[in-house]
């Protein structure tokens, strides 16, 4: 049982649930495989959003990939180190070691859209229109990323008995060094003693938080490709929705997490950078709203 995985109010129980492969001696990482995975499905959710739309070459898609792969890494690696610099100050050969986790989304979406400015500058590209495109694109690399997280067995919240409780066995913790994590924040006072068959041991009970986002963020991506996307009115449009849909799920979610990276105590990063992400979301609206409105005035359209 210990590698199980259980969601036991659901019924479900996960066995062999490792975190990697071994092929010829070497490791593979799901939470990496799961990265690349995310990186490729989302080029292809972009390029053919380009395509439908016919607003630039979607060919383009594939050249913005290319270039902000290593940007985005570097950010959010980047990202999660500086919050998290009381650690790896002690242990700096671990700052390059990302095979066990320890990217942070924000850094990425940081790094990706400053890769952005710079790639349709170069481009003479729209960046608002490339971004509308980039955000689904966006979306299904969060969606799927978060089940790296799953894998890791990270990123989860607080104790839960609630209908989508999630079961880790304490001792993937011990084995790798993480029992800190869980006595910190109170989840080894309530593990549960679990029997089954001849088999017992010992769980924490959490929220399981990858997937509160990771589900936000699908009904998040559905919404702007069968809803918004139809409706559009403005290039940048699907950028401040996008801006404050992601926004209002990760201030949320993120409150109910024990990993958060906080600026100061009890004050956490991510949910600071949500505020401001759907305040800009809001701002944007409003502006080309009321720009359109304008330009409709002054072009006659609401004379009678």
């Amino acid at each position: 049982m210990e590698h199980q995985i259980r969601f036991p109010h659901l019924g479900i129980v996960l066995k062999n649930v490792g975190d990697g492969i071994n092929i010829g001696g070497f490791e593979i990482k799901y939470y990496g495989m799961i990265i690349a995975t995310g990186f490729l499905l989302g080029l292809i959710v972009s390029y053919y959003a380009a395509k439908h739309e016919n607003k630039f070459d979607p060919e383009l898609v594939f050249d913005y990939l290319i270039t902000m792969i290593i940007p985005a890494i570097v950010g959010a690696r980047l990202y999660y180190v500086i919050f998290s610099w009381d650690y790896y100050k002690n242990h700096l050969s671990e700052i390059i070691q990302i095979r066990n986790g320890g990217l942070a989304i924000y850094g990425g979406v940081i790094a990706g859209a400053i890769t952005l400015y710079i790639f349709c500058k170069k481009k003479h590209l729209s960046m608002l229109q490339f971004g509308d495109v980039a955000v689904k694109g966006l979306l299904v690399g969060q969606i799927l990323g978060r089940w790296g997280n799953f894998f890791n067995r990270e990123a989860f919240g607080s104790y839960t008995n609630s209908l989508f409780a999630m079961q880790i066995p304490t001792n993937f913790f011990i084995e790798h060094g993480r029992i800190d994590e869980i006595v910190s924040n109170g989840l080894y006072d309530k593990a549960t003693y679990v029997v089954s068959g001849n088999e017992a041991a010992t769980f924490i009970q959490v929220h399981p938080t990858f997937l509160y986002e990771s589900m936000w963020n699908l009904v998040l991506l559905l919404l702007i490709i069968f809803f918004f996307t139809k409706r559009k009115k403005f290039d940048g449009e699907l950028i401040a929705i996008y801006c404050i849909g992601y926004g209002i799920g990760r201030f949320l979610i993120e409150g109910l997490r024990t990993d958060s990276l906080y600026i100061i105590s009890g004050i956490r990063v991510s949910q600071v950078l949500s505020l401001f992400l759907i305040c800009g979301g809001i701002l944007l609206y409003v502006f080309f709203v009321r720009r359109d409105k304008t330009k409709n005035v002054y072009s006659g359209r609401y004379i009678r």
